[in-house]
Order: C-alpha cells, then sequence, then structure tokens
C-alpha cells in the first residue's frame, strides 16, 4: 500500500498542516490497536485511514482520524488532504463523500485544485471566562464559548491579532483544562486591508498535539463566531502557527463550507500490513 504525506491548506510544501494519509486495499478498517501503532509511527497531528465502500446509500469511502495517541471525531486538514490523494492519484473525481464518525462529510474539487469540505458547524454556547484558562494561555480573555453538543474545546477570544500570534501557554496546563485537553484561541485580523478576515491558534497537547498547524475542523466554530460579528457569512482565517496557513469559509447555517488547497510531499510504499 502507498502511504503518503500531505500539506494541507496551502498550496506549498512544509506549510499548512502535514497529514499521512493511507488509502486502505481492503474493503474494512484493521484493528484499531494496528492504526494507533501507524498515526504514532508517522508522528503527525494527524493520519487518515480511508477505503472505498461498495454499496453505501451515502458514502463513498470510509474515513477515520488518529492523532498520535488517540483517533478523533474530526479532522478537517486530513479530510481535505485525503480528497487531495483520491483526487490526484485518479482513485476519485468530483464530489467524494466520506462516512465518517461525524456523519457524511463531502468533498467537492474545483478546477484549480482546490478543494472545499462540507462539515456540520459546531452551535457555540457563551460561558463565564473561567480564570485557568487566562493562566493557562498567559493572556487575558474577552469572551469564551463551548463548541459542539458535548462541550467541545473551547473557542477563547483575546484583544487582539498581536496577543495571537505571542501566545506561550503553559501547555500542561492546557490540557489539564476539562474540554477534552485543547482549545482554540482567535482575534480579529488588525489590518482590515490583509487578506484574512481573524487569526486563530489551536492547542490540543491532551490529545498529543502541542500546536496544530492549521485546524479545519475549529473552523467550524470559527465561522459562525467570527460571521455574527463581521456581519457576513464568506470570511477566510489565517491560523499563525509557524507553519501557517489559510482556510476560507462560508457559513450556510447548519453546514460550513471550508475551503483550502492541498500538496503532496512524500509519496511512499508501507512495508508493513495489518
Amino acid at each position: 500500500m502507498r502511504i503518503r504525506i500531505v500539506d494541507a491548506f496551502t498550496d506549498r510544501p512544509f506549510a499548512g498542516n502535514p497529514a499521512g494519509v493511507l488509502l486502505l486495499d481492503t474493503d474494512t478498517f484493521p484493528e484499531d490497536r494496528w492504526l494507533q501503532q501507524l498515526a504514532a509511527e508517522v508522528g503527525l497531528p494527524e493520519t487518515a485511514f480511508a477505503h472505498r465502500l461498495a454499496e453505501h446509500p451515502d458514502a463513498d469511502w470510509a474515513l477515520r482520524w488518529f492523532t498520535p495517541t488517540t483517533e478523533v471525531n474530526m479532522c478537517g486538514h486530513a479530510t481535505l488532504a485525503t480528497a487531495h490523494v483520491l483526487h490526484s492519484t485518479g482513485a476519485a473525481a468530483g464530489t467524494i463523500r466520506f462516512t465518517t464518525r461525524s456523519g457524511t462529510l463531502r468533498a467537492v474539487g474545483a478546477d484549480d485544485g482546490t478543494i472545499t469540505l462540507d462539515f456540520p458547524t459546531a452551535p457555540l454556547r457563551a460561558i463565564t471566562p473561567p480564570a485557568e484558562i487566562s493562566a493557562a494561555i498567559g493572556a487575558d480573555v474577552l469572551s469564551v464559548h463551548e463548541t459542539g453538543p458535548d462541550a467541545g474545546e473551547p473557542l477563547v477570544e483575546v484583544a487582539d491579532e498581536q496577543t495571537v500570534r505571542r501566545l506561550a501557554p503553559d501547555l500542561a496546563s492546557v490540557a489539564a483544562l476539562p474540554w477534552r485537553g485543547g482549545l482554540i484561541v482567535t482575534a480579529r485580523a488588525e489590518n482590515p486591508a490583509a487578506e484574512y478576515d481573524f487569526v486563530s491558534r489551536c492547542f490540543f497537547p491532551g490529545i498529543g498535539i502541542d500546536e496544530d498547524p492549521v485546524t479545519g475542523g475549529a473552523h467550524t466554530a470559527l465561522a459562525p463566531f467570527w460571521s455574527a460579528r463581521l456581519g457576513t457569512t464568506t470570511l477566510t482565517g489565517l491560523q499563525a502557527s509557524a507553519r501557517s496557513g489559510l482556510v476560507r469559509t462560508e457559513l450556510r447555517g447548519e453546514r460550513t463550507l471550508l475551503r483550502g488547497s492541498a500538496v503532496t510531499v512524500i509519496d511512499g510504499e508501507l512495508l508493513t500490513t495489518p
């Protein structure tokens, strides 16, 4: 089997967020232990595993995502990376439907090589900012919203873009927060003429990712948050990590579209099998 490393939400190598992608030549997933071991061996923020579905009314491929330490319910950049591999190798064309832990997700390829993901919009619930969040990130907090139906990682608003860029959080304290060991920090772009409308950074040490370079799934919460404040449903987010990447978002009620590019940087042979 071929295993690939793809940089997602970027149009150049060594930027965006890297993901491992393994297209399985079976019609079922191997044992979870093997999937987790391989994801740990790859050592990237996420490794995606997909297999073709012969007969399924709503999907063409089954898709799962693993960090180096655990399986996750949703991953935007590894979904983008998987769709890129399917399109670039000719294994699929046009719209690809994935069955996942988060329901059916769609990826639509465009002639310019960009891919649009159709994901569920994260519901937001404002809460009183807990003092431990400010202490963990080392910055004052303007607002905090829980995301998802199961109190997912909080969306934390801070004063300005430079605060986001300068963050040096206490990762042990972040991992100890009562929200699955991570958080999203955001602020409005400081330059109205910039190519992006808001900035963010994502820290998930509780699931083995100290800082995620570009987090597609986080933008299903960032899109409704900033759309409400900026008065538009179409926005661009810059994730201001060291690798950096742009996520173009379009809010459509209960669904959020995430658009970006991807680049394959490594294409190799997997020498071990399940």
